[in-house]
């Protein structure tokens, strides 16, 4: 099956939904995010799509945290193309876009440890990062019993 890596469109939010949704259910490695935030942060994200049926095979979001930082999140790849480079692709494109902006620091939370190390991050303390950076985690439903790693990569 061919893939086409892209900036997400306005087509697209459904899909990524769906891919998100299934995810959060399935392992809880990532956030739930409602279609309201995906319209509003439609823009920081790239897809994986099905060059036959359109079909968001995998997703993942560069957002502007502050001055010279920026997390990679929501990055889901479908159960059926784990294994397949697909995430590595995505991390590789929010990392292009980050360089592009002229974002030098790129951050993710996570508990898929391996892979970000893999990918050349670093764990750092989540201390270390700026306070906007927890904005997010006030929402979230697993604060403030939060067991995901920091891990930084200086590009």
């Amino acid at each position: 099956m061919s893939t086409q890596l892209r900036k997400a469109r306005i087509t697209d939010v459904k899909g990524i939904h769906r891919l998100l949704m299934d995810t959060t259910g399935e392992d809880g490695l990532v956030l739930p995010r409602s279609f309201n935030q995906l319209y509003s942060h439609l823009r920081d994200f790239f897809v994986i799509a099905s060059a036959e049926d359109h079909s968001i095979l995998a997703c993942c979001a560069l957002a502007i945290s502050w001055e010279n930082l920026a997390e990679v999140r929501s990055l889901v790849v479908a159960r059926g193309r784990r294994g397949q480079g697909l995430g590595r692709k995505l991390v590789e494109a929010c990392l292009s876009d980050a360089v592009t902006l002229g974002i030098y620091r790129v951050f993710a939370l996570t508990n898929t440890v391996p892979f970000f190390e893999h990918m050349g991050f670093s764990e750092v303390s989540k201390d270390s990062l700026p306070q906007k950076v927890w904005s997010d985690c006030l929402n979230c439903p697993r604060f403030p019993d939060c067991d995901e790693i920091a891990m930084l990569m200086e590009l």
